[in-house]
C-alpha cells in the first residue's frame, strides 16, 4: 500500500468549492458557458482530483449527475469547474440538467486528500474514510460517504463500484482491474443552494 498526497481544505475552502461547482452548473445550464474560477483561494491552485455530485431534492431524491476523477494535472479550481459541467451534461446520467431543475438540486464536492494504491483493497479499505475508483470496464467511482449512508460492507462497496464501472460484482479481485482508494473531504449543500456542511 502506498500513498500520494492531495490537498487538505479548510471549511472556508470547502464552502467555496461547493459555491464554485454550483456557479459552474448554473452558468453551463442557463447560458452554455464555462465558468472561470477567477481569483482563486490558495488551495485551489493545488493539482489534485475532485468529484462533483448533483442530487435532486424532488420526491425521494435521486442522483442527477456525477463526474470527476481522483487525480489530475490541472489546478483544483479548474477540476471542480470541469467536473460540475460534466455532471450537469447528458454524458453523466443520460440527460442534461435543465434550467427548471436548478432550484431543486443540491451540490456536493469531494476533494482528494490522498490516493492509496493497494494490492488488497478489502484489507486496506476503511469505510467512511476511503472512496473507491475502479479502472477497468468503463471506469467508476463512489464517494467515501456512500457506504456509510447505505450501510454497506466493504465487499458490497467494492462490488457496487464495479457495477458502476460496468463490470461484474467481484471484478475488483481480477488482476486486470485496478482498484484505487482515495481519502477525500466532502462538502455539500444541506438544501438546494443552502448552507454548506462538511461530512
Amino acid at each position: 500500500m502506498s500513498q500520494r498526497q492531495g490537498v487538505d481544505l479548510s471549511y472556508e475552502d470547502g464552502a467555496r468549492a461547493v459555491e464554485l461547482a454550483r456557479e459552474s452548473v448554473e452558468s453551463y445550464v442557463q447560458h452554455g458557458q464555462r465558468e472561470q474560477p477567477g481569483s482563486m483561494r490558495e488551495a485551489f491552485y493545488e493539482r489534485t482530483g475532485a468529484f462533483v455530485r448533483l442530487e435532486s431534492t424532488r420526491g425521494r431524491g435521486s442522483l442527477r449527475g456525477c463526474a470527476g476523477g481522483y487525480h489530475s494535472d490541472d489546478q483544483l479550481g479548474h477540476v471542480i469547474v470541469d467536473a460540475a459541467i460534466e455532471a450537469a451534461s447528458e454524458d453523466s446520467c443520460g440527460s442534461e440538467v435543465s434550467p427548471s431543475e436548478l432550484p431543486n438540486l443540491t451540490v456536493s464536492v469531494c476533494t482528494v486528500k490522498s490516493v492509496v494504491l493497494t494490492d488488497d483493497p478489502l484489507a486496506d479499505l476503511e469505510l467512511g474514510t476511503h472512496g473507491v475508483a475502479i479502472d477497468g470496464g468503463e471506469g467508476g467511482w463512489l464517494y467515501p460517504t456512500v457506504p456509510v449512508e447505505n450501510d454497506w460492507s466493504a465487499r458490497e462497496y467494492l462490488d457496487r463500484t464495479c457495477r458502476k464501472a460496468k463490470l461484474a460484482p467481484g471484478a475488483w479481485q481480477n488482476d486486470d482491474v485496478v482498484v484505487t482508494l482515495f481519502e477525500g473531504q466532502v462538502f455539500r449543500e444541506r438544501e438546494a443552494d443552502g448552507s454548506i456542511e462538511e461530512i
